[in-house]
């Protein structure tokens, strides 16, 4: 593991070094005001999940303003720049049944299972960003899309995380990152460490190999928590009439750590022993695209002695979207040993003469999942090897193409999603939801 995060910090300090094999984004610098950026996304969110079993519905629905102001780089060898990112929101109604990572609460439940929520709250911080050459690090708030640390996003506000993250595209064609983070926030959540992060370092590289291959790997060491790497390859090439065929392979390694009280942070290991948790989780997918019509199909896979588990507590830094696998929707079916296939259609209207709206059905059927008998006594003793789920989704978007109102949003997204008996407490629990999403962006410089 050290071995592996050095050779990573040398590679980027070595990319860092070395003449550029194209343009010097540094040299370009138009200026810190005369490069700056500024928008809002005024954002509109409901979600809605329907239980079965007698479980408690959760209901959220709110408004918000997420804004950026990001500066451009100074002029100069080295440039340096600064920006704010925050959200500003207040709750649409009582939502005595909020829930699902949406609107913050102060805690308990009353009764009726009903709770306090926020009325209106407001989160966001600073970051500073240095370049030279095509190498930018960034310091502060910042929200983050890597495989192995990924802000969630899917919710009214995004997940944010403090610390520094080096990005280096010295070399055409490869994308390095390292970087350290010390706080995370939750989309729900009010203080800036509201996960009580310890410290997760990331590392990774992305390469094109050309226009038909790419290919990455990251890793994450998230302290006391877990270990994680990811895998990605990606093939795509030309078919007969302008079609398309893509094949896609991604992956998952993950060692967890045993809590210092000599429990699990993970929830579905079937094993006593609690210094050996893993778990691999890999997809294989097919994508053929012709004109309007994009249909997927795919199959993934789990294997360990514990499921693809987000983490039991606080300190993991995941917002439970750090899964690029394609089976992912409401479920992300990760349990222990599943075996999940999926069929998925896309349609785009602009076919039709309706551009910038697309219809999107999937269904996704999960198999052979282990099931503990008893969660809190002996975990090798199964209830059953062959739980299943299954899972129902559609979304309709449409995007506005014109106009004053150009690039709005309307998402409507549902999910019918059905497990068998012994998997009701284990994870999500027969679900009917509802998202709908209304997204308005503004430039304002």
């Amino acid at each position: 593991m050290q071995n592996s995060k050095k050779l990573m910090l040398a590679v980027l300090i070595q990319a860092a070094l070395v003449s550029s094999v194209y343009a010097n984004e540094q040299s370009e610098a138009k200026g810190f005001i005369e490069g700056a950026e500024g928008t809002v996304l005024f954002r509109t969110g409901y979600l809605h999940r329907d239980k079965k079993n007698g479980v408690a519905d959760t209901s959220s629905f709110a408004q918000t303003a997420i804004v950026k102001l990001d500066s451009g780089f100074t002029q100069g060898v080295v440039g340096f720049g600064a920006g704010i990112i925050g959200d500003a929101s207040f709750k649409l109604g009582e939502n005595a049944h909020a829930g699902n990572d949406m609107i913050p609460t102060h805690g308990g439940q009353d009764a009726q299972g009903r709770v306090d929520a926020y009325d209106h709250w407001a989160r966001g911080g600073a970051y500073v960003k240095a370049r030279v050459s095509n190498t930018t690090a960034t310091y502060g708030t910042q929200v983050l899309d890597l495989p192995v640390l990924a802000s969630n996003t899917a919710r009214l506000v995004p997940e944010y995380f403090t610390g520094v993250l080096v990005e280096s595209n010295e070399i055409e064609n490869l994308n390095l990152v390292a970087g350290k983070f010390t706080e995370n926030q939750r989309s729900s959540q009010i203080k800036s460490d509201g996960n009580e992060l310890d410290r997760a370092i990331v590392w990774g590289a992305k390469y094109k190999f050309n226009d038909a291959v790419n290919a990455s790997y990251y890793g994450t060491d998230i302290k006391d928590r877990l270990e994680r790497h990811y895998v990605n390859a990606n093939y795509s090439y030309k078919l007969a009439n302008d079609s398309t065929l893509t094949h896609d392979f991604s992956g998952y390694h993950t060692e967890w750590d045993k809590k210092a009280d000599g429990g699990a942070y993970t929830y579905s290991h079937t094993t006593n022993d609690l210094s050996n948790l893993s778990n691999n989780i890999w997809a294989i997918s097919t994508t053929y695209n012709t004109g309007p019509h994009n249909v997927m199909v795919a199959y993934q896979q789990n294997t360990g002695n514990t499921g693809y588990d987000y983490g039991l507590g606080r300190g993991v830094g995941d917002g439970h979207q750090t899964i690029y696998l394609p089976n992912s929707y409401l479920s992300d079916f990760i349990g222990n040993n599943e075996k999940s296939a999926q069929l998925q259609y896309t349609f785009d209207f602009g076919a039709v003469n309706v551009p910038g709206l697309s219809w999107t059905s999937a269904f996704v059927y999960g198999w052979d999942i282990d099931v503990p008998a008893d969660p809190e006594g002996d975990r090798s003793v199964l209830a059953t090897s062959d739980a299943h789920e299954r899972e129902f989704f559609n979304q309709v978007k449409y995007t506005v193409q014109s106009g004053f109102a150009k690039d709005a949003s309307l998402r409507l997204r549902h999910s019918y999603y059905r497990a068998s008996n012994d998997y009701q407490s284990n994870y999500i629990g027969d679900t009917n939801e509802w998202r709908i999403w209304l997204d308005i962006p503004v430039k304002l410089f």
